[in-house]
């Protein structure tokens, strides 16, 4: 790989450059279609807070170069959305909604409020709580009320083997420790993108030359389905709940209880999957097919720089080897990003 530097001009005078856009959305789209597409099919836990991240911190990029905040965010949400349900499709619905939420709100905040504010770190704290909420709402529909009362019990099970008792609910303590720490990770994220776009900016600008790449990735590799996921985590939880209710409950009739909760999860998981889920993702899918002929040129060009992007990324990790822990991530960051936007291919 060839890398020439060759001065161009600061990134405060290419606030509307459509070209940089464009890119900071290609890696906003390989961030949610590949990274996110990759950690839900593993179930990795706290996935919302890694790829909500670099989410948010694309997002307020996008904001930083874009004259028309607003316009230029939506769009490029829907050429995200577009290229996550072709490229990753096994990724859950409330993937899609995290996502949404994350650009509308951010489109809200940085179209009325500079960066340079307190305002990515509001847009941090409160993506990241709105991901944290979206957890437990489904765990409690799906589960009911009862998930908690069995938390509650082999809480206070622990607690008298503890000789301690306290009048805080475990699950009001898993509750509040839970949002806790999606909150302070969303203060951490807005200092961190602040950073990170401070060093972007202060950056001397260069292109950054790349050989042609040509696409290797395997479209083809067999993928464990997430419904598969799905069902082994609602089997063990099933499992933990009942176990709570017959071991800590006390009361013969809490294996009706138990039987009652495998049932109801298992009926809206059926109505979900089978009814619900496959008619809300119908209209998303009709949505976003109307406006992918308005964005077919978009889309493309994004998907066309994905190679470039994958050889960027491992090409920055490895000149970023001499720094150590958190800074060398930083760097890897905001010196990925800076090369990402400005990368050419070197004609041979």
């Amino acid at each position: 790989m060839n890398h020439k530097e060759i001065p161009v001009f600061s990134g405060s005078n290419m606030k509307n450059n459509k070209h940089i856009i464009d890119r900071l959305t290609a890696l906003w789209a390989l961030n949610e279609s590949g990274l996110g597409g990759f950690l839900h099919v593993f179930n990795t836990p706290f996935t919302g807070l890694v790829v909500g991240g670099i989410a948010i911190l694309l997002i307020s990029l996008i904001a930083y170069y874009a004259e028309h905040k607003w316009q230029a965010i939506l769009k490029a949400l829907v050429v995200v959305l577009i290229i996550k349900m072709a490229v990753s499709p096994y990724s859950p619905f409330g993937a899609y909604v995290a996502v949404s939420f994350q650009a509308i709100f951010g489109a809200l905040l940085l179209s009325k409020f500079s960066w340079k504010s307190a305002t990515v770190i509001v847009l941090g704290i409160v993506t990241f709580l709105e991901s944290a909420l979206q957890k437990l709402l489904i765990l409690t529909i799906v589960y009911g009320t009862e998930l908690w009362e069995a938390i509650n019990l082999y809480g206070l099970w622990v607690q008298k083997k503890l000789n301690f008792i306290s009048e805080t609910s475990t699950a009001t303590f898993l509750i509040c420790l839970y949002l806790i720490v999606y909150g302070v990770c969303g203060l951490l994220v807005g200092i961190f993108i602040k950073e990170i776009i401070k060093i972007i900016s202060e950056k001397q600008e260069a292109d950054f030359y790349l050989e042609s790449v040509v696409d290797t990735s395997e479209s083809g590799k067999k993928k464990m389905g997430f419904k598969t996921k799905v069902i082994w985590m609602w089997l063990i939880t099933i499992a933990i709940i009942v176990l709570a209710f017959s071991f800590f409950g006390g009361h013969l009739f809490e294996w009706q209880k138990g039987i009652y909760i495998l049932l109801r999860s298992f009926l809206i998981l059926m109505l979900w999957y089978l009814i619900l889920g496959p008619f809300i993702l119908k209209l998303m899918r009709n949505y976003l097919s109307k406006k992918e002929s308005q964005y077919k040129a978009d889309i493309s060009s994004t998907m066309g720089l994905f190679p470039y992007f994958r050889k960027i990324l491992s090409y920055t990790w490895k000149k970023t080897k001499h720094l150590k822990g958190y800074k060398r991530f930083k760097y890897f960051m905001a010196n990925s990003i800076s090369n990402c936007i400005h990368f050419k291919v070197h004609s041979k």
